[in-house]
């Protein structure tokens, strides 16, 4: 089966392009069939019912029937395995 993960930030453009790429890589690599979306935080309700897995770089307040994982260790640099190996174990399910 596809899966559907969301990449999300404030404006689905800049730091969820680094985590997004990152995402494509990881499928590629693993053999994961994904459908890797970049979107903007407020979008995320859209795909209440399609996404199975929310990697985002933003505080998200709100509770999705999917996994969310918080992706700022991109950002920093700090923690980056980790959050990679998160995200391949919820992708890999």
């Amino acid at each position: 089966m596809k899966k559907r993960v969301l990449v999300a930030c404030g404006t689905g453009i800049a730091t969820s392009t680094i985590v997004n790429e990152a995402i494509e890589t990881m499928c590629k690599e693993h053999r994961i069939d994904a459908e890797v979306l970049q979107i903007k935080v407020s979008d995320i309700p859209a795909y209440k019912d399609s996404a199975h897995l929310l990697v985002t770089t933003t505080i998200v307040k709100e509770r999705y029937p999917f996994p969310v994982i918080n992706a700022r260790s991109f950002l920093t640099g700090v923690g980056v395995e980790d959050t990679k190996q998160e995200i391949l174990e919820e992708l890999q399910k």
